[in-house]
C-alpha cells in the first residue's frame, strides 16, 4: 500500500467498479461506454490527469489521452489499455469504434460539449460509419454514490483539516481584518497541513455580504457586530470535504440570533431525522419546515445538501424536487441557511454518513458556541 500511486483505487476495487459499470452498460444495451468527466475517469481508472477519455466495453479498458501523460497513465492505470489520442475526439473515435464493431456508443450528455458531438456526427456521417452516439447520465454518478472504506477514510482525512482549519479561524477572525486576509489565512493552513489544494474558493463573507450564500472575499474589513460566515474544504487523495459555520462578532443585533438558533435547529433535526430509504426530498423537507415554521422559507433558497467524494458537489442532491433516494455509504452535506438582505445570513453546515441506517456525522467542529468576544479597544 506505501507504494500505490496517488488515485489508483486500488486493483480490487478497480475491478469491481468496472464489473458493476458493464454491468449498466449491459442493461442500456450499448456497445460501450465513452467517459470524459474527470472524476469518473480517476474512480474508475485512477488517473488523475487533466486531460483523458475512457472507453468501457464488455472486454475492452482503453484510455486514451495526449502526449503529456501518457507515461503518467501507464503508471497510474495497469489495467487499461492506454492510446496516444493525437488532435480531437473526432479525429481518432469513430475508426476506432468501427474497428471494435461498436455500433451503440453511449457518451455522458451532461459533459460532453454541443461542438464536440456535432463534429463526432459530421465525420461519423462522412465517413458512413455504422455508429450511433447514446447519451447517457449519471451512470458512474451512481456508483460514486455509495463509498467504499478507504474512500471514507480519505474522506475523513480531509474533514480532520477542515476541523482544524476552523480553530485556526477563530483565531484569525476578529475585527479589523478583511474577508480576503481571513479566507488566504485559512488556505494557507490547509495546504501547510497537506491538503492537496483546495476543493472551491473558501468563502468569508462579513456583515451584510453573508446574505449572499457564494459570496466571494472582498477587500472589505469586518467590525464588531457582525455575522461571519465561512466555507471551505479540503482534499486527500482526491478526496474532498466541506464544511461552513458562522460566526457572530461580539454582541450582534437580536435577529441575527434568532436565525442562527433556528438554522441550527433545522439542522439538527435534519440529522436526526433522515433515514436510510428516505428520500432526498423527505430529507430537505425536515429542516425546510423548521424554516418555514419560523417564518423565513423564502430566505431557505438553496438545497439542504449534496454528495460529497471526489467531486465536492455531486450525487446525492438533497432538494425539494430531487428524485434520489438516500442509501447507507452515502457521504453528503446537511446546511441549512436563511439570508436576509441588507442584514447578514446564516449557515451550518456538516457533513455526514449514511450507516445503519442512520446520519453519523463526520465534521466536528464546534457550532453550538458561535459568539466570538470581541475586546472592547478593537
Amino acid at each position: 500500500m506505501k507504494n500505490r500511486i496517488i488515485g489508483d483505487p486500488g486493483r480490487k476495487s478497480g475491478i469491481k467498479r468496472l464489473q458493476k459499470l458493464r454491468t449498466a452498460i449491459s442493461e442500456k444495451e450499448l456497445d460501450a461506454l465513452l467517459l470524459s468527466q474527470p472524476e469518473n475517469c480517476r474512480y474508475l481508472s485512477g488517473f488523475t490527469g487533466s486531460s483523458g477519455w475512457l472507453l468501457i466495453s464488455e472486454k475492452k479498458n482503453i484510455l486514451a489521452t495526449d502526449f503529456r501523460y501518457v507515461e503518467q497513465a501507464k503508471k497510474e492505470s495497469p489495467d487499461f489499455e492506454i492510446i496516444q489520442a493525437k488532435r480531437e475526439l473526432s479525429n481518432w473515435l469513430p475508426d476506432l469504434a468501427s474497428d471494435f464493431r461498436w455500433h451503440k456508443l453511449g457518451f455522458e450528455s451532461n459533459y460532453i460539449s454541443y461542438n464536440t458531438h456535432h463534429k463526432l456526427n459530421e465525420t461519423i456521417k462522412t465517413k458512413q460509419i455504422d455508429l450511433s452516439l447514446v447519451p447517457t447520465t449519471d451512470i458512474v454518478e451512481q456508483l460514486r454514490c455509495i463509498k467504499e472504506p478507504q474512500e471514507l477514510e480519505f474522506i475523513t482525512k480531509a474533514v480532520a483539516l477542515v476541523d482544524a482549519a476552523f480553530e485556526q479561524a477563530k483565531a484569525i477572525i476578529r475585527p479589523g481584518i478583511t474577508e480576503k486576509e481571513a479566507a488566504w489565512q485559512i488556505e494557507k493552513f490547509l495546504r501547510q497541513e497537506d491538503s492537496e489544494g483546495i476543493p472551491f474558493e473558501i468563502i468569508v463573507a462579513s456583515g451584510t455580504n453573508s446574505a449572499l450564500p457564494h459570496a466571494q472575499p472582498t477587500e472589505k474589513i469586518m467590525h464588531p457586530g457582525e455575522p461571519v460566515l465561512i466555507d471551505m474544504g479540503a482534499r486527500t487523495n482526491g478526496y474532498c470535504s466541506d464544511l461552513s459555520r458562522t460566526l457572530l462578532l461580539g454582541k450582534t443585533d437580536k435577529i441575527l440570533r434568532e436565525i442562527y438558533d433556528i438554522v441550527l435547529k433545522a439542522q439538527i433535526t435534519a440529522i436526526e431525522g433522515i433515514e436510510s430509504g428516505m428520500d432526498a426530498s423527505q430529507a430537505d423537507r425536515l429542516a425546510r419546515s423548521i424554516v418555514e415554521e419560523a417564518g423565513y422559507g423564502d430566505a431557505f433558497g438553496h438545497g439542504l445538501g449534496h454528495g460529497v467524494g471526489l467531486a465536492v458537489h455531486e450525487l446525492p442532491t438533497l432538494s425539494p424536487n430531487s428524485s434520489n433516494s438516500l442509501a447507507d455509504g452515502m457521504v453528503f452535506t446537511i446546511e441549512p441557511g436563511i439570508y436576509l438582505e441588507g442584514q447578514g445570513g446564516v449557515r451550518i453546515e456538516d457533513m455526514v454518513v449514511l450507516e445503519n441506517g442512520k446520519a453519523r456525522v463526520l465534521t466536528k467542529a464546534e457550532k453550538n458556541s458561535f459568539q466570538l468576544s470581541v475586546s472592547s479597544n478593537q
